[in-house]
């Protein structure tokens, strides 16, 4: 399971994993509670493998950022909750990518970067994020 099938849907908590597409949008289903429900195209979708997160010199792919997280726990849940407070994030956050740029990355963001992460690690989704490299370097050759 890669990123592309990972989504983030407006007004609605968690992530979804795409079941399958209709003529009008798609079926996901919750990481959450497993519940399929029908998105339109008119809803707010952001897929995963397209969200970056701003640095001082670049934008770096979020896929990037989550393995970092994921490096930094050994693949297992965040030291802290998306819960916690804005100087806690931001500190956390910082561990983990050092020149994210603090004007542009919200803590809002941060609090996302963290919740996601930690949805995918209970899913077993993060080991994609390592197979996803194979491929993209196997496909450069």
């Amino acid at each position: 399971m890669s990123l592309e099938k990972i989504l983030a849907i407006s007004g609605k908590p968690g992530l979804y994993e795409i079941v399958t597409q209709t003529r009008t949008g798609a079926v996901v289903e919750s990481l959450l509670d497993r519940k399929r429900l029908t998105v339109g195209a008119h809803s707010n979708i952001s897929i995963l493998s397209e969200i970056a997160i701003y640095t001082l010199t670049e934008e770096v792919p979020l896929k990037d950022v989550l393995k970092k997280v994921k490096d930094k726990e050994n693949g297992n849940p965040t030291s802290i909750s998306h819960k916690d407070g804005k100087d806690a994030l931001e500190e956390y956050f910082f561990e983990v990518l050092p020149d994210y740029d603090e004007d542009r990355v919200y803590a809002s963001d941060i609090k996302k970067v963290v919740q996601w992460y930690n949805l995918l690690q209970k899913n077993n989704l993060l080991d994609s994020l390592e197979s996803e490299d194979e491929s993209d370097t196997s496909e450069e050759e």
